[in-house]
């Protein structure tokens, strides 16, 4: 195949997406991820494709890939999201990460070094929905690849038109019960998690629920006052949103200290909001949040919402 002859190739590959969802018939997020990996491994010159969804307050990743065996269900294993890889860059940052195994060798060696000989390049790029990164998929190819501005505004599209399609497939996350105290979570971490009334006066509550939990974790001061508002703010836009109360989670691991929220849903039992502005009632909660942590995101699914703040002890 030429090399002029690629971003046809592509652009003829990428508008399918994936039929259960385009066909407005909701699914799951395994009958989701078969339908995006075929779309994924028909591209020209694929001859691996990857899918990593975020979950976890953004620390974890569940990934699956092309060569496992998926058949009767799909083989999801929890991975490290701040790994230096370029799919976790891809989600983490939102930009797409593409190149040659050569030109992604100086910032990458440990992961270029651990790729099979037949591979030639490389694409990561983020699933979105709403405004918000849900995840990434990785293409790796066995012929070289131009990544012009033709091929990369095809993968781009297509990380959007998987992102939408997996929005509407995950009727409560990934995994089977939407509850935080059942989530994985990071060997070695400090974990503490706290249920929230469906009522304003469960504010008061979730702040003393952070205060006596970082207390007894050694951390006080200025860090705990910081981290009792963000909590408070995201767990008053819950109460808002929400008919069924929330839940919070803190998870403190090497120096950072994750806060999740997570609601229930509304009383129709689906989000009512957009995921672009989780925070849209209360602007000035969104503003303290983005101000006062070093990262904070959402995931927005058709039961409710979660959103997470991360703040950095050290």
């Amino acid at each position: 195949m030429s090399r002029n002859a690629v971003p046809s190739a592509w652009s003829e590959a990428y508008p399918r997406g994936v039929s259960h969802a385009a066909e407005g018939r909701p699914g799951t997020t395994d009958t989701w991820f078969r339908g995006a990996i075929e779309v994924l491994v028909g591209v020209p010159g694929v001859l691996r494709a990857g899918l990593a969804l975020a979950e976890g307050g953004g620390r974890r990743l569940l990934f699956a890939a092309s060569d496992r065996d998926n058949a009767d269900r799909v083989d999801w294993c929890a991975v490290d999201g701040y790994e230096d890889i370029p799919l976790n860059i891809a989600v983490r940052t939102g930009r797409l990460v593409a190149g040659s195994l050569v030109e992604l060798a100086g910032r990458f060696p440990d992961f270029v070094g651990r790729q099979n000989q037949e591979m030639r390049a490389i694409a990561s790029v983020p699933l979105s929905a709403d405004g918000r990164v849900l995840g990434g998929f990785a293409l790796f190819f066995g012929t070289d690849q131009p990544f012009d501005e033709a091929q990369l505004a095809a993968l781009r599209r297509l990380g959007e038109r998987l992102g939408h399609d997996l929005r509407r497939s995950r009727p409560g996350g990934t995994f089977e019960s939407r509850s935080l105290a059942e989530e994985p979570f990071p060997d070695g971490a400090r974990v503490a998690t706290h249920l929230v009334a469906a009522e304003p006066r469960g504010v008061a509550p979730a702040r003393q629920f952070v205060r006596r939990t970082l207390s007894r974790w050694g951390i006080d001061g200025d860090f705990m006052d910081t981290a009792v508002l963000c909590v408070s703010e995201l767990v008053t836009n819950a109460i808002i949103h929400s008919a069924a109360g929330c839940e919070v989670r803190v998870v403190l691991q090497h120096g950072v200290l994750t806060a999740t929220v997570r609601d229930r849903g509304t009383s129709t039992g689906h989000a009512e909001r957009s995921a672009s502005d989780p925070l849209a009632v209360h602007g000035r909660g969104l503003q303290i949040v983005d101000a006062l942590s070093s990262r904070w995101g959402s995931e927005l699914d058709s039961v409710g919402m979660t959103v997470w703040c991360q703040l950095e002890v050290s």
